[in-house]
């Protein structure tokens, strides 16, 4: 049987490519109102000591964002003396 992809289900794997400490250990995609979105996940533990995930989700028509870029400055090329 062929998957079949459907409203409001999606799908995580553990990420064996974190590049930093931050990384999500999980990712995947989710399916919300016929919108895609990436899906990430890290595993938490509460005060209590009850271990959780916190999720984030992202439109994948989205533009790419740089967690790690500089901040954007507004100096156009009739700024620059030469």
């Amino acid at each position: 049987m062929a998957f079949e992809k459907r409203d409001l289900t999606g799908s995580l794997f553990k990420n064996d490519k974190k590049i930093s400490d931050s990384s999500p250990q999980y990712t995947g995609t989710i399916t919300i109102d016929g919108v895609d979105y990436w899906q990430s996940a890290w595993v938490k533990e509460s005060k209590s000591g009850l271990k959780f995930f916190s999720q984030s989700f992202k439109r994948k028509d989205a533009p790419p964002q740089s967690y790690n870029a500089p901040p954007q400055n507004s100096v156009s090329d009739d700024d620059i003396p030469f």
